[in-house]
C-alpha cells in the first residue's frame, strides 16, 4: 500500500525523520502530467540553532526562515551560484530542523538530483504534504539503512563534522 507522508510524519524531530527517509519515494510532477517517483537513497539531518553545520546556527535569516515553519515544507537554497539543494523541514513551528536529500536512485549528490529533477528556487516553501508538484511516498519497502558522517561540513568544527547524522540505503 502506497501512503503519502503527512504533516504528522514531518512534525517529528529531524533525528526521528531522517533515518526513515531512505527507501521512501520522492515524487515530482513533470511535463505533460507525468510523475516521476524516485527512491531516496541518501539524506542528512540538520538540527537547529545548536548545530553549527545547520543554516539556522546563526538564527533566522531571509534565506532560512522557512526552516522555522512546521514540518513538511521545502527549503531550497543555491550553493556556489550553481546547485540547488533540496531540504524538507521537520519538527514543530519555531524549531529549525531540516533533512537534506543527498541522493535518489541513480543520482548521488544533492546538486545532481535537483538538476535531474528540474528543481529550483521556485520550490522554496512548497508544502510536500499538500503539493501537487512534489511529495514523498512510503511504498512499504523494508530497507537496510546505514549511518555515517555528514559530507563537506568541515567549517562546522570537529564535533559537528564527525557526528553521524547521514543516513543511506545499504
Amino acid at each position: 500500500m502506497i501512503i503519502r507522508l503527512n504533516r504528522d510524519y514531518f512534525s517529528r524531530d529531524v533525528l526521528e525523520v531522517a533515518p526513515t527517509l531512505p527507501g521512501k519515494f520522492l515524487c515530482v510532477s513533470g511535463k505533460e502530467g507525468i510523475t516521476g517517483k524516485h527512491m531516496i537513497t541518501d539524506v542528512e539531518a540538520y538540527r537547529g540553532e545548536e548545530d553549527e553545520a545547520c543554516h539556522a546556527s546563526r538564527g533566522m535569516t531571509h534565506r532560512n526562515k522557512i526552516m522555522y515553519n512546521k514540518g513538511g515544507f521545502v527549503y531550497m537554497y543555491l550553493i556556489y551560484g550553481i546547485y540547488w539543494m533540496l531540504n524538507i523541514v521537520t519538527a514543530e513551528k519555531s524549531i529549525p530542523q531540516a533533512v537534506l536529500i543527498r541522493g535518489i536512485t541513480n543520482y548521488e549528490g544533492p546538486g545532481r538530483l535537483t538538476k535531474f529533477l528540474n528543481l529550483d528556487g521556485t520550490y522554496y516553501g512548497e508544502d510536500v504534504c499538500e503539493s501537487e508538484r512534489i511529495w514523498i511516498e512510503d511504498h512499504g519497502l523494508n530497507i537496510d539503512v546505514g549511518r555515517g558522517k555528514r559530507i563537506s561540513i568541515d567549517y562546522a568544527g570537529s564535533y559537528w563534522r564527525d557526528i553521524e547524522w547521514r543516513y543511506y540505503v545499504i
